[in-house]
C-alpha cells in the first residue's frame, strides 16, 4: 500500500538494512520488526517474549492490506512492540522457514495463505498462527489485537500447556516431511488412473479444474499434453486446448502487455487477482509453445510470444536475471493500472474504434469489475466480424491498432510495485523456456536471452562453487534450496540441448552432483528441501507436492532422468526411481497434486529417443527437431562428434555423412541408420 512520507520519516526498524523489497516495504512501520535471525532469537530469550513471525511477499494483496490495516497503526504496532518479538520474512527468500510454519497452520487449522501469521516459542516452536486477521471483530473473527493479548496472556500464564502442545505438533511437522516406498511397481497405470482424474474434475464449461477460484495449472496440463502424445487419447489434448484458450480470452491473460496474472476469483477466468509472478509466465508460456507444436495453430504461439515479450520488456534485468513479479496494486487499489472505462477507451481511439474494441472486447457502461472493465473475449474474431457486419481482417486491424493505443495510453499510469530480486530457481523455469522458445521459433534473440541468463546466474549466484538463492542490489546471498539446484541445472540442460554448447550441460552436471551430495537423504531417500550447510531450523523436511511452482524433487527428477540419458550414467536413473517410488501411493491417492512429478513419471516409464545431430548450428535437421512435440527426448546437436564424446557417450564413433549435416536417432537400446534429409528424419521421429 502506499505509504505518508511523513510516516516513513517517523518511524525506522531493523528491516532498512535487508534487500528484500518485501522486507524493506515494512522497514517503516511502527511495529519494531526484525529479519528473520539471531538477533530476533536472543532478544525474545534474553526478554522472555513469544514471537510473531508474519510471512508474505512483495505482489500479496493482502498481505498490503494487513499492512495497512495493522502494521501501521501505532496502536496494535505498541501491543505487538510490548508483548512480542517481532520478525517479517520473504517467503521468497526463507521458503525453508515457511516451509515449516505453513505445515503447522495448515495443520491447526485445514488451510494455508499469505499473509502467514504464526506465534512461536523462543526456541522457534510454533504454538498458535492463522493467516490474515482483521483490524476489528469481523464475520465471527477476532480482531488481531485480541489476538495479540490473549496470546501474550496465555503465553505469560499458561506456559506448560503451551510448550507441551508445542513439542507434539513439532513431532507432526516432522512426520509430514516423509514419505515411504511402495512395493507396487511403477507402471503405466498410475498415469491412467491421474488422466481419468484430471478427466473427472474438468470444467467443460470454463476449462481448467474444479470451481472458483481458478488458478492456472501448466504442470498438469503438460502431463495431459504428454499423454496425449503417447496415447493419442483426444480427450486429453481437448482439456489442454479449452483451458489453453479460455485463458488467453479471458481476464487472468493481460491482452495489452503480454503475460498472465496469478489466479482468477471466479470460474470463468475473468477477474484476477493482478499480480503477475515469474513462474506462471515461465510455465504457461512454455504449455502455450508445446500447443503450438502439437496443433500448428497459430493462436498458440502468438500467446507464448506475448508472454515472452512481457517478460524481457518488464521483467529481465539489463544484466540478464528475471525479476520475481509485479503487484497487483497501483496507487493503493488493486488491478487500477488494468481496467477501463469506456470513455477513457473513447477518448483514445476515437468513436468508430471504439465501439468495435469495446463490443469485442466486452467493455460496458456498468463494467465488470468495481464498475470497470477487464478486457476479455467472449467470441471469437469470426463470430464477431459477422455480428459487427465487418470482414474478419478489418476487425482484426481495428483490434491490434486499439491494442498499441490503449498499451501506450497505460504505459503512462502508474504502474504497480515490481520486486527486482533474482531467485535462482525461478530463473532455471524461465531459463528453460526461453532456451526452449528459441528453438521452436527459432529466434536468436531468445537464444541470446537464454545464454545472457545462464551466464549471469553462474557469475553472480554462486559462493565456492555452491548456488546462492537470491540476487539484489548487486549482490547474491542465501544459501539455494533443492529448487534452485534443480530448476536451474533443469534450464541448462535445455540450453545445451538447443544451444549445442557443453559447458551448459558441463555445469549442469557438477550442480546435479552438488545437489546430490547435499540434499540426498542416505537413509530414506529423496531430496531435503535444504542442504547439509544450511541453517538448522526445527525441522527437516521434503518438498513432493506440485503447488504453483514444480517441488523440488519433481524438477530433481525430471533432471536426473535427463542426465543419465545424456551422460550415460545409471545412478542418476536409480536415484529418480527412489523418488517415483517414494511418492508413487500419494500419486495414487492425489494425482493432480503431481503435475510435473506425472510427467517425469512419463519420460521414465516411456522409451525415450536419444537425438543426436551433427555438422553446422542451425541446421535444417536440428530445426526439424523442434518443430514437433517429443517430450520425451533428448538433443544433442554438436559440430563435431570427437570434442565431447567422453562427457556424453550418445556422440562416441559419430561422424557426418558426406559431409552433410547427419542425425542420428536411438531408442530402446536400438538405433536407426543415420540420415542426412528432413524427410528421413521425419520417419524417425513418429
Amino acid at each position: 500500500m502506499e505509504k505518508s512520507t511523513e510516516k516513513q520519516s517517523k518511524f525506522t526498524n531493523h528491516l532498512i538494512n535487508e534487500t528484500s523489497p518485501y522486507l524493506l516495504q515494512h522497514a517503516h512501520n511502527p511495529v519494531d520488526w526484525y529479519a528473520w535471525g539471531d538477533a530476533a532469537f536472543e532478544k525474545a530469550k534474553r526478554e522472555d517474549k513469544p514471537i510473531l513471525i508474519s510471512i508474505g511477499y512483495s505482489a500479496c494483496h493482502w498481505c498490503h492490506v494487513m499492512e495497512h490495516e495493522s502494521f501501521e497503526n501505532e496502536e496494535t504496532a505498541r501491543i505487538m512492540n510490548e508483548r512480542f518479538v517481532n520478525i517479517k520474512v520473504d517467503l521468497e527468500e526463507r521458503p525453508d522457514v515457511d516451509q515449516i510454519y505453513m505445515t503447522f497452520v495448515q495443520m491447526l487449522t485445514g488451510h494455508g495463505g499469505y499473509p502467514l501469521n504464526v506465534f512461536l516459542t523462543p526456541e522457534k516452536l510454533p504454538f498458535f498462527g492463522g493467516t490474515y486477521f482483521p483490524p476489528v471483530t469481523r464475520h465471527n473473527m477476532p480482531s488481531f489485537p485480541q489476538i495479540l493479548q490473549s496470546i501474550a496472556d496465555a503465553y505469560e500464564n499458561q506456559r506448560d500447556e503451551i510448550l507441551n502442545s508445542a513439542k507434539d505438533i513439532l513431532k507432526e511437522i516432522r512426520r509430514a516431511g516423509t514419505a515411504v516406498a511402495s512395493d507396487e511397481e511403477l507402471n503405466p497405470q498410475l498415469l491412467d488412473a491421474a488422466f481419468r482424474s484430471f478427466e473427472k474434475s474438468f470444467d467443460r464449461a470454463n476449462g481448467g479444474f474444479g470451481g472458483a477460484p481458478k488458478f492456472p495449472v501448466p504442470m498438469s496440463l503438460e502431463f495431459l499434453l504428454g499423454y496425449y502424445k503417447r496415447t493419442g487419447n483426444e480427450s486429453a489434448l481437448e482439456m489442454v486446448e479449452k483451458t489453453c484458450k479460455e485463458m488467453a480470452y479471458g481476464g487472468i491473460h493481460d491482452r495489452l502487455g503480454g503475460g498472465f496474472h496469478r489466479y482468477t476469483v471466479d470460474a470463468a477466468w475473468l477477474v484476477p487477482h493482478f499480480e503477475k509472478m515469474l513462474y506462471d509466465n515461465a510455465q504457461l508460456a512454455k504449455i502455450y509453445l508445446h500447443l503450438f507444436q502439437v496443433t500448428k495453430d497459430e493462436f498458440y504461439k502468438r500467446v507464448a510470444i506475448d508472454t515472452l515479450e512481457y517478460v524481457r520488456r518488464e521483467m529481465t534485468d539489463e544484466k540478464g536475471g528475471f525479476y520475481t513479479a509485479q503487484d497487483a496494486d497501483s496507487e493503493g487499489v488493486e488491478g487500477k493500472f488494468f481496467v477501463w472505462t469506456p470513455d477513457e477507451i473513447i477518448e483514445i481511439l476515437g468513436e468508430k474504434d471504439a465501439r468495435v474494441f469495446n463490443f469485442f472486447y466486452d467493455v460496458t457502461e456498468h463494467g465488470n469489475f468495481e464498475e470497470k472493465n477487464i478486457l476479455n473475449v467472449r467470441t471469437s474474431l469470426q463470430i464477431s466480424a459477422r455480428q459487427l457486419k465487418m470482414e474478419p481482417d478489418k476487425l482484426s486491424a481495428v483490434l491490434e491498432r486499439g491494442r498499441k493505443a490503449l498499451f501506450n495510453a497505460r504505459e503512462t499510469r502508474v504502474k504497480p510495485f515490481r520486486d527486482e530480486k533474482v531467485l535462482t530457481a525461478w530463473n532455471g523455469l524461465m531459463l528453460r523456456t526461453f532456451a526452449e522458445a528459441s528453438a521452436i521459433l527459432e529466434s536468436e534473440e531468445y537464444l541470446e536471452t537464454a545464454k545472457k541468463n545462464a551466464d549471469f546466474i553462474m557469475e553472480n549466484l554462486q559462493k565456492d562453487g555452491y548456488l546462492l538463492r537470491a540476487y539484489k542490489d548487486g549482490r547474491g546471498k542465501l544459501n539455494a534450496y533443492l529448487e534452485d539446484y534443480a530448476n536451474f541445472a533443469d534450464g541448462l540442460i535445455e540450453l545445451f540441448q538447443v544451444s549445442g554448447e557443453a559447458k551448459y550441460l558441463f555445469e549442469a552436471k557438477r550442480l546435479t552432483d552438488l545437489m546430490i551430495e547435499e540434499f540426498w537423504d542416505k537413509n530414506g531417500g529423496g531430496f531435503f528441501f535444504t542442504g547439509n550447510k544450511h541453517e538448522e531450523l526445527i525441522a527437516r523436511g521434503k518438498e513432493f507436492f506440485d503447488n504453483a511452482a514444480p517441488s523440488g524433487n519433481s524438477a530433481a527428477t525430471d533432471v536426473l532422468l535427463k542426465l543419465a540419458k545424456l551422460t550415460g550414467e545409471e545412478e542418476y536413473e536409480r536415484k529418480a526411481a527412489t523418488i517415483l517410488s517414494l511418492i508413487s501411493s500419494q500419486i495414487k491417492q492425489y494425482p493432480q497434486a503431481f503435475g510435473r512429478m506425472l510427467s517425469a513419471l512419463e519420460f521414465y516409464l516411456n522409451p525415450i529417443k536419444e537425438i543426436v545431430v551433427l555438422g553446422e548450428k542451425g541446421n535444417e535437421l536440428e530445426k526439424e527437431i523442434w518443430k514437433v512435440f517429443l517430450p520425451d527426448k533428448v538433443v544433442v546437436a554438436a559440430e563435431n562428434a570427437e570434442e565431447n564424446a567422453e562427457l556424453i557417450p550418445l556422440l562416441k564413433d559419430r561422424k557426418t555423412i558426406d559431409g552433410k549435416a547427419t542425425a542420428y536417432v536411438c531408442e530402446n537400446y536400438v538405433c536407426q541408420k543415420p540420415v542426412t534429409t528432413i524427410e528421413e528424419l521425419k520417419k524417425q521421429l513418429i
